[in-house]
């Protein structure tokens, strides 16, 4: 499946992650792939993962960060001059 992180706290090793389908699941540090937990400002990257139920609530495991490979914006510029004409 796939989603975006909403945020995910360092110090208690949790998370939240919203899927595609609009469903809010959680997210333990020891359920990212790899060890790759996000840190610092995690919001709206991109994650896939798979659903597991535990205790009877659904939670997020097997998640991977997603490179972003979206191409960046050109910068507008000035057309310059320094203003009088």
């Amino acid at each position: 499946m796939q989603g975006k992180m909403l945020w995910f706290n360092e110090v208690k090793d949790l998370g939240f992650i919203l899927t595609d389908e609009g469903e809010r699941l959680s997210v333990l540090g020891e359920g990212f792939a790899g060890g790759t937990r996000p840190q610092g400002r995690c919001a709206h990257l991109a994650v896939t993962f798979e659903i597991a139920e535990t205790h009877g609530e659904r939670q997020a495991e097997n998640v991977a960060l997603v490179e972003d490979v979206s191409p960046r914006r050109a910068r507008l510029r000035g057309r310059g001059g320094g203003g009088r004409r």
